[in-house]
């Protein structure tokens, strides 16, 4: 009985053991994802979305988007840059948070009444790509940039 009793306790031990081991090993394959390096210059198009009107022409179809990003301490800034009707350029802080090998970006920033006034936007940016929508009180659209050219 004892032996059995001490068969049965060694092997619950190497069971927990096995299970504590597989744990840890995931938990370090998590955290060795590494960040996309999104730092740098980007290229692609917006457009303004509306699916309230699905069944009509879009007014503006898509226009052209150079989008610069920097890191600096865990925060990234953006200038977007390019033409609607006039040229325009727009210095944009992100608050992002990596999730896996993305980072998710949100952010609100008032652009100015000739602008349209406060945007919020939802993002995500990869060592590939980077795309987004954004809403306000008058416009919703989306944006999709890759990496430029050099």
């Amino acid at each position: 009985m004892f032996k059995r009793t001490f068969e049965r306790t060694w092997s619950s031990i190497i069971c927990v053991a096995a299970l504590a081991a597989l744990c840890v090993a995931q938990g370090d394959t998590a955290q060795k994802i590494q960040a996309p390096d999104i730092a740098g210059s980007w290229s692609g198009t917006w457009g303004i979305y509306s699916p309230a009107r699905g069944a009509e022409s879009p007014k503006n179809i898509c226009k052209q988007l150079d989008c610069k990003i920097e890191s600096k301490d865990g925060v990234w800034q953006a200038s977007f840059e390019g033409d609607c009707g006039r040229p325009y350029k727009y210095s944009i802080k992100m608050e992002g948070r990596q999730v896996g090998a993305a980072v998710l970006f949100k952010g609100t920033t008032d652009l100015g009444p000739k602008d349209g006034g406060v945007f919020d936007w939802i993002g995500r940016a990869t060592d590939k790509e980077f795309v987004g929508f954004y809403t306000s009180a008058s416009y919703t659209g989306v944006f999709s940039l890759t990496r430029a050219n050099k």
